[in-house]
């Protein structure tokens, strides 16, 4: 009988999405690539905290300045092994952005900002927090972004090859962030689905690097990403 996995696949397979057996088997970075991926990831999440206490002190006071609320927000994601993880941002809504229980997705002109969580958002400053789920293990600084299980169901459901990426720490950047921006529509949400498959399959240290530098980059000369 096959297992999940192998059904996923040979799904993917007869789709097109995918060329051949081992592209949610084995991605393209090797086990001594992976440790040193690791490595670098707990060395610069380090220094990532350290550099930016500054601006944790700023964004926090600001944030408390504006309405009071907390600072940090909190929030359940699915990351590795498709186990769930709490993601950490600087908060960026207002409290009762979803008082009614439903997840949405944050819309460009969105009510639900605040000032100064719009500005967070616009120069992906609210991401900084993440830098402690890095340190822990839970993400890396490149991989997929993560989803909330709400989301991945519905994604899921048009497209099971999702699970794929459960091989993959989830990251603070990725391409899909880089080329296709905050995923606000399904539509969105499929593309990227389909990039974080490619990059599975062609990652490397390299592209790692390439991927922050590109991102970085971007933020810092202004293009809005």
């Amino acid at each position: 009988m096959k297992s999940e996995k192998t059904k996923v696949i040979s799904k993917a397979l007869e789709m097109g999405v995918i060329e051949d057996e081992n592209y949610g088997l084995h991605d393209g970075m090797s086990p001594v690539a992976c440790g040193v991926k690791r490595c670098l990831d707990v060395v610069g999440s380090l220094l990532g905290l350290l550099v930016s206490l500054p601006i944790f002190a700023v964004v926090g006071w600001l944030i408390k300045r504006e309405d009071g609320g907390p600072v940090i927000f909190k929030q359940e994601r699915i990351g590795y092994g498709g186990k769930p993880f709490t993601l950490y941002k600087f908060r960026s809504m207002t409290t009762t952005s979803e008082a009614d229980g439903t997840p949405r997705l944050c819309q460009k002109s969105d009510k639900r900002l605040t000032k100064v969580g719009r500005f967070l958002r616009e120069h992906h400053l609210d991401e900084l927090p993440q830098l402690w789920n890095v340190l822990k293990g839970e993400m890396s600084f490149v991989g997929p972004r993560p989803e909330r299980k709400f989301f991945v169901d519905k994604i899921m459901a048009i497209n099971a090859n999702y699970e794929l990426l459960y091989q993959l720490r989830p990251g603070l950047f990725s391409p899909a962030t880089l080329y296709n921006g905050y995923t606000d529509t399904m539509e969105k949400m499929l593309e990227r689905l389909r990039m974080d498959l490619k990059y599975m399959r062609e990652r490397s240290l390299w592209l790692d690097f390439k991927i922050i530098f590109l991102t970085i980059f971007s933020i810092l000369s202004g293009k809005k990403i």
